[in-house]
């Protein structure tokens, strides 16, 4: 059985809730999350390598079985990269969506049926990723985000369970909540963010980098396999083989 990561006490872990849990970053879910301690991390070695997708999976798939057995709101999972921050926001956004495919590829070659509730093809409205049979909604973060809230040091990918959206419209809380959030995000940043649009009009996927994109935008990512597909995990153990775990460092 492989086993979720727990890196809470990691400085880095640190240094994120340091940044969301500053005076002026817009995004109070996210600040709910971390004063109840809901705020779950994996430090990761490399934003461009699929060397810990074995650690980041069993961690989602842990907070899906957690959430199944206790739906309280606000949780969710951080994932911060050491290495390979982007050079710019369009190479950020196809890295995050190659590490969104293998995890992707990870999950279907686990057995995890796609959550049923949402849809898989990124083009369609109601997308959503899923592992362990939970949808999910990715917010993208790094160095080079042209959005004040998006900017932080490190390549980050936070993973926010799409239950606790639909939770929240069916409790009249999600608009009150959302409103507050883009005036906080317009203050920070001058400007409204051009890529929110309410739910179910297009697809959440173009939010998912940060980077504003036009209608034309195609979403780099395949969607959900319907079989099984041992090629990648024969390259996984190939490449990760030479590597010893004294390697690893601190993370």
């Amino acid at each position: 059985m492989l086993n979720r990561a727990d890196d809470s006490t990691h400085p880095l872990a640190q240094r994120f809730r340091d940044f969301v849990g500053g005076k002026d970053f817009p995004c109070v879910g996210a600040k709910s999350a971390l004063n109840r301690g809901r705020m779950r991390f994996v430090v990761a070695r490399d934003f461009t390598s699929a060397w810990d997708d074995l650690r980041i999976l069993p961690s989602l798939h842990a907070l899906a079985r957690d959430y199944g057995e206790d739906p309280t709101l606000f949780q969710s999972l951080v994932v911060l990269f050491e290495q390979g921050a982007p050079q710019d926001e369009a190479a950020f956004e196809q890295g995050m969506w190659e590490r969104l495919q293998s995890l992707s590829d990870k999950d279907d070659w686990l057995g995890q049926a796609p959550d049923a509730r949402v849809a898989h093809d990124p083009d369609d409205p109601h997308f959503a990723l899923s592992f362990g049979g939970e949808a999910f909604f990715v917010v993208g973060l790094h160095p080079k985000a042209s959005r004040p809230a998006r900017r932080f040091a490190l390549p980050s990918l936070v993973f926010n369970l799409h239950d606790q959206f639909e939770r929240l419209r069916d409790e009249g809380r999600y608009h009150p909540l959302r409103t507050t959030i883009l005036k906080r995000d317009e203050e920070l940043a001058g400007s409204v963010n051009p890529m929110l649009a309410q739910h179910g009009t297009i697809s959440a996927a173009r939010q998912y980098s940060g980077r504003a994109v036009g209608n034309d935008w195609q979403c780099p990512f395949s969607g959900r396999s319907t079989e099984r597909n041992d090629d990648w995990f024969t390259k996984f153990l190939r490449d990760r083989a030479p590597l010893s775990p004294s390697t690893r460092g601190s993370d």
